[in-house]
């Protein structure tokens, strides 16, 4: 048969814009923006249910957010969106889970827009693995913009004569020794912070009533949210992003982060902000 050069081209042409607005919806819903804040990706909402949160605790709100690495993808206006996001929220709580700036000279700027943030329990972080060799600096940074720092050590929050506990851990230690997280956990309702997701897994620290963590970048870049070349876990994509469980029934909260590491690209791994509520079961 003889081909039609013009229905060919046709047909070609018409396949052509097909393909182009498959990529176009693609390239589109991986820079999605789901929030009202531009910038970042969207507002991850949970619900935890724990039967030892004691009532004066019902209803608190924790704000977490991670891996910034200021300023990467994640600039001066994402930041001041966060800000404002994190003050629309109004969380009783903010937890921050490390991976802060690409330089030490940007750290500054970035804890005294955090530190503004209002909490009724106050602003606690931990360390990074990008943050180890500047880790004195930063918790005085952090301390001079009302954060705490919690490098392996707890504090304790109180409402009414009822207390829980905020654990921070410094994971890269190899020394440390994590057996008062235990006891808090076997004790009381019990957060635990860390940067690696990973922890909840390793050890066997059981009774914890949640662990915020990220790392992960929720893969930075995936075919789709299905598969992620790059997940920085052992565990592949089981604890890659949002909320898991470990082998103990442990709650895992994974968060994508907000800024990026490596090359400043993000796709169908939108940056987000943690936002949970804690209720008495």
């Amino acid at each position: 048969h003889k081909i039609n050069p013009k229905s060919f081209l046709s047909n070609f042409w018409g396949s052509l814009q097909k393909l182009i607005l498959f990529l176009f919806t693609l390239l589109l819903g991986s820079c999605a923006t789901l929030s009202h804040y531009q910038g970042i990706g969207r507002i991850r909402r949970y619900t935890l249910h724990d039967k030892r949160l004691p009532r004066e605790f019902d209803s608190t709100t924790i704000a977490f957010v991670t891996d910034t690495h200021y300023p990467s993808k994640f600039t001066r206006k994402r930041l001041k969106n966060t800000v404002r996001a994190i003050g629309d929220l109004s969380p009783h709580l903010l937890l921050l889970g490390g991976d802060y700036v690409t330089s030490l000279a940007h750290a500054e700027e970035l804890f005294a827009a955090l530190g503004n943030s209002p909490t009724h329990y106050g602003r606690y972080a931990v360390l990074g693995n990008h943050d180890r060799a500047i880790a004195d600096t930063l918790s005085n940074i952090m301390q001079r913009n009302g954060i705490t720092m919690l490098a392996d050590q707890s504090d304790t929050l109180r409402n009414n004569g009822a207390e829980i506990y905020i654990c921070g851990i410094e994971e890269y230690n190899a020394t440390n020794n994590h057996e008062w997280v235990q006891q808090h956990a076997d004790s009381a309702f019990t957060i635990v912070v860390v940067h690696t997701p990973d922890y909840a897994q390793n050890t066997s620290i059981e009774n914890v009533s949640a662990v915020f963590s990220g790392h992960t970048h929720g893969g930075q870049v995936t075919l789709l949210g299905l598969y992620a070349p790059v997940t920085h876990s052992r565990y592949g994509k089981r604890f890659l992003s949002g909320l898991n469980h470990t082998d103990n029934g442990t709650p895992v909260i994974t968060s994508n982060g907000l800024g990026t590491s490596r090359k400043k690209i993000r796709f169908y791994a939108p940056s987000d902000i943690i936002f949970v509520t804690l209720r008495k079961e």
